[in-house]
């Protein structure tokens, strides 16, 4: 029973991920392509979440965190970017 919801899951999360890859590389706008990107990487984490449990080994668990972790700081870091232009706020010194 457990390989045949596993197979679904897989299935279905091949056809998410080939659709969320359409829409990064043919969105028409910027946020678009931003959310794709971010749809792109939970897909990834429910892809190794799903690889841990038909492996049944914890080290797909632990990658499926850090990259969650990762595509969060990624998302919020792209998302400032577009908004300012610029990642952090450095004051400049003006020489004297």
């Amino acid at each position: 029973m457990l390989s045949i919801a596993l197979s679904i899951a897989f299935t279905l999360l091949g056809v998410a991920l080939l659709l969320t890859g359409w829409r990064l590389l043919r969105g028409p706008s910027l946020p678009d392509r931003i959310l794709a990107l971010d749809t792109l990487y939970i897909n990834a984490v429910a892809l190794l979440v799903l690889l841990g449990i038909a492996f049944d080994s914890p080290l797909y668990f632990e990658a499926a965190l850090l990259i969650a972790l990762l595509g969060f700081i990624a998302t919020v870091a792209l998302c400032r970017f577009v908004r300012d232009g610029r990642l952090f706020d450095v004051e400049r010194a003006d020489a004297d």
